[in-house]
């Protein structure tokens, strides 16, 4: 059976093995695909394994021999799961690899917002403290986060486990979801005008969807607290990017903390590129080394149920 790899540095640069998949059949292995070069590369193959690159139905017609796509992701909106169901494929990708880190990177963003700390550090490496005549110096306020009330959009792992580190920190958590679960009564559901408007942090953990799309845009910004922080780990897609710098530029909310853009890599034409108050990194969330093991384990795992005849995480039936 043959392997094809389209993508292999979105989760490894050689700081993990990828072993464990191409130990399982005859592999070639890509380190970047262009989408243009995804069914040339694929050829006969019986199977492919990506992240990000599109696996289209014009893909399948061309690829006649491929019957398994796996991901090295959660998301499989690159993938047309129909087309794939059609021509009798299965598609498996990875869930809840990354609840620890997206997690994490959330809190990150915020504690970085609200302490000012990379805004003071830069002030120490000009040398500003060096010339100040007071032991400290507190020109950029600070805020504590305790007492605050974070709202949470889209509670499944990650948003709840977002909500377990806000509490620890003192926070109110608030959710918005479509299927408030009835067993967790440390948080209160609400409806998305409830949530923007009570919440001093608005933080994103939905998936991108025809429902979701462009779901925080110029009318639900407008419903925030002009001190509020929005944060979005989820999918770039979720937010209208225009609607936020310009809410941005005019002070409509404090800030923005973004690991995701709707276009990735970030174009030159983006309206976030250096807005106001806004904090981007690229796409990082979910790639700490431990989280990129986990996710490579799994998705051994996953090639090795389907080639003996028992897929598990199938997305598409």
């Amino acid at each position: 059976m043959k392997l094809v790899i389209l993508d292999s540095e979105t989760v490894s640069k050689g700081d993990v093995s990828l072993d464990g998949i191409t130990s399982l059949c005859d592999t070639e292995v890509y380190g970047y695909t262009p989408n243009d070069e995804v069914a040339d590369r694929i050829g006969d193959a019986d199977a492919v394994i990506c992240n990000k690159c599109l696996i289209t139905a014009e893909t399948f017609e061309k690829c006649p021999n491929l019957k398994y796509v796996g991901l090295f992701a959660t998301g499989y909106n690159n993938v047309d799961t129909e087309a794939a169901t059609k021509r009798g494929a299965v598609v498996c990708n990875v869930p809840a690899y990354s609840t620890e880190s997206v997690a994490q990177h959330t809190f990150a963003f915020i504690l970085n917002f609200f302490s000012r700390i990379g805004d003071y550090s830069a002030t120490v490496n000009n040398g500003d403290w060096i010339n100040y005549k007071l032991f400290s110096y507190f020109y950029m306020p600070t805020y504590e986060i305790n007492g605050m009330t974070i709202g949470i959009i889209g509670y499944g792992t990650i948003g709840k486990r977002v909500a377990q580190l806000a509490r620890a920190f003192g926070m109110k958590v608030i959710a918005y979801t479509r299927t408030p679960g009835t067993s967790d009564t440390q948080t209160e559901f609400v409806s998305l005008p409830e949530l923007l408007k009570r919440s001093d942090v608005v933080t994103l953990h939905c998936p991108l969807t025809d429902k979701t799309k462009e779901l925080i845009n110029k009318d639900t910004l407008l419903q925030m607290k002009p001190s509020a922080l929005l944060v979005n780990t989820s999918r770039g897609g979720v937010i209208n990017e225009q609607d936020l710098a310009d809410a941005l530029r005019n002070d409509v909310i404090a800030g923005a903390c973004l690991d995701v853009l709707t276009y990735e890599p970030m174009r030159e034409d983006c309206p976030l590129f250096r807005a106001k108050n806004c904090t981007i990194t690229p796409h990082i969330a979910w790639a700490p080394a431990q989280t990129r093991k986990r996710l490579l384990k799994v998705v051994a795992e996953n090639l090795k149920c389907w080639i003996d005849g028992k897929p598990v995480n199938q997305v598409n039936k």
